[in-house]
């Protein structure tokens, strides 16, 4: 089972008047990052919650937002600062005493001072907000699955597919080297003849010495050998492994080592081509990867 790491679960609860929401989103990253995004009042219950996400993911970075409607599991209740409070208001006195300021102290300076005045939340959440909850989240986090593995199978679709081009190429390439041989002797040939003149007859040793330097330095036979073993391996993976993700875009980095090496090597301009639109393929394949668990 291929798997993305891009995913969104939902669900959602109520407890008398109140209504708990719990989104999770998936995007992908290198690890498995767990992001709490939940009110204090639920705080206590963060540990569980992480486990519940290390059990069902391997990588990505998840996002688990919960949210409360509701007065149900808080109360809310304003505390004041009374002490600082006269301890400003004595101050600002002086101040005004002292440089002849006029006027009356506006009740804002006050209320837009956060030292003097906040908000204390008091639980009152019974123990069933913990089972409930950790249910919803479990919920939530199977829709995910569910959706990564939809993303996956569609993902690891494309990959194969681009595998069986880049295969096919390859192919085509290996059959192209053959004519490229003959390619090189009757260049090496017309070069020879060109530099000696026709009366002088070619020198079939030299002719051959020459045709045989030159396929030796543009020899891809083991590029060719690795990069079908690679797209085996490729195959195999797919099939029988996970997590696949680092795996795939190792192989995929071999894969591109060695058609870059013949790219270097080939002088002959249709498998110059096949070297570009195989290279093209391997990055489409690359980006697809990071996506991929």
């Amino acid at each position: 089972m291929v798997m993305s790491m891009t995913g969104y679960g939902f669900d959602t609860f109520h407890l008398e008047e109140t209504t708990i929401t719990v989104e999770i989103r998936s995007v992908n990253s290198r690890y498995l990052d767990f992001i709490p995004k939940i009110p204090r009042s639920l705080h206590e219950l963060e540990m569980d919650i992480k486990n519940i996400i290390q059990a069902n993911f391997v990588r990505g970075r998840i996002e688990v937002y919960i949210s409360i409607t509701g007065d149900y599991l808080t109360n809310k209740t304003l505390q004041v600062d009374y002490h600082l409070i006269n301890q400003y208001i004595n101050q600002m006195k002086i101040v005004q005493n002292k440089y002849g300021l006029v006027g009356d102290l506006p009740l804002t300076a006050l209320t837009s001072n956060e030292d003097l005045f906040s908000i204390e939340e008091t639980k009152t959440s019974s123990d069933s907000i913990k089972q409930l909850l950790l249910h919803s989240v479990e919920k939530a986090a199977k829709q995910v699955l569910v959706n990564r593995e939809s993303e996956g199978a569609f993902l690891i679709k494309d990959i194969i597919k681009r595998i069986k081009s880049i295969e096919s190429m390859v192919k085509s390439v290996e059959e192209r080297q053959e004519n490229v041989y003959v390619h090189y002797r009757n260049r090496i040939k017309e070069r020879i003849e060109k530099h000696v003149g026709d009366s002088i007859a070619v020198d079939q040793a030299q002719l051959l010495q020459e045709i045989a330097l030159l396929a030796e330095k543009g020899d891809i036979v083991e590029e060719i050998t690795r990069i079908l073993s690679h797209i085996h391996h490729f195959r195999q993976v797919i099939q029988h492994e996970n997590p696949i993700g680092r795996k795939l875009d190792f192989i995929t980095q071999e894969l591109h080592r060695e058609v870059n090496t013949i790219g270097s090597k080939s002088v002959d301009s249709k498998i110059s081509e096949w070297v570009v639109s195989m290279k093209s393929e391997i990055e489409k394949i690359k980006e697809q990867l990071q996506n991929i668990e």
